[in-house]
């Protein structure tokens, strides 16, 4: 049996990175396509609301008035208008008191 010479350990060795560089270039194409799926989901997701009204735990009354993207909004805010956000506040409505929409809206108590 014949040692493999130098030449041939570097042929090997040129085999190998070759599929690790293929493996690399996958990952790459792959990572692009996760992105490039993230900025379209990004582009067609509608705009934020401007005001949230936030409903209790049975959904009959309304607990908070934020403003739209507060990171306090529960999962049981919907989109309001300028008008309704003031008419709610209005009708005692609590303000969240991290987003202050009363200040926004220029409704103080």
């Amino acid at each position: 049996m014949n040692d493999p010479t130098r030449l041939d350990l570097l042929r090997f060795l040129e085999r190998v990175q070759e599929g690790d560089l293929a493996r690399t270039r996958r990952w790459i194409a792959a990572e692009e396509q996760r992105q490039a799926e993230r900025a379209r989901g990004a582009a067609a997701r509608p705009p934020e609301p401007d005001w949230l009204i936030e409903q209790g735990l049975t959904g009959r009354r309304a607990v908070y008035v934020h403003v739209g993207g507060c990171h306090m909004a529960g999962k049981r805010s919907a989109a309001a208008s300028r008008g309704q956000a003031r008419q709610a506040l209005a009708a005692g409505v609590d303000a969240c008191p991290h987003c202050r929409p009363d200040t926004a809206l220029g409704v103080l108590e």
